[in-house]
């Protein structure tokens, strides 16, 4: 484990300080230097079709977007802005909770690259992806 790392309940305060964190109720599960997994508790809202009763992609995305970004603060201590992010869809997510598994893949001075898996409540793939977040310090 790197020294800078944080511990599981700062992560935790961390990815709850924002209000669109918090509507996804993301719960920190794990976090060691083999990765990041959280859960985001499923939600009525997250339907795109009532008929089919799927998940919008626009939240596996997020929950892909923000599994990697905290796999990332973990090690910097703090949560960094997204440069690019690419989403790949396996499967419809249908009702149920669902659990990302993220790692850093590179960590870099001023870019890093952190890629998540997103499970269903049966622990199907449903989405994954990477992303290239901005790591530089930030300009006091």
């Amino acid at each position: 484990m790197s020294e800078s790392r944080i511990d599981i309940d700062k992560l935790q305060l961390l990815i709850t300080r924002g209000p669109f964190n918090r509507w996804l109720d993301f719960r920190i599960l794990k976090s060691d230097e083999d990765g990041l997994e959280l859960t985001a508790k499923w939600r009525e809202e997250w339907v795109v079709n009532p008929d089919r009763r799927y998940t919008h992609g626009g939240i596996l995305a997020a929950i892909v977007d923000t599994a990697a970004d905290y796999a990332i603060a973990a090690e910097l201590g703090r949560p960094v802005p997204t440069i690019d992010l690419r989403v790949d869809f396996h499967k419809a997510a249908m009702p149920g909770d669902l659990t990302a598994k993220a790692r850093v893949v590179r960590m870099g001075s001023q870019y890093s690259t952190a890629e998540a898996h997103v499970y269903d409540k049966e622990g199907t793939l449903v989405a994954s992806g990477r992303g290239t977040y901005f790591t530089a310090a930030p300009r006091s």
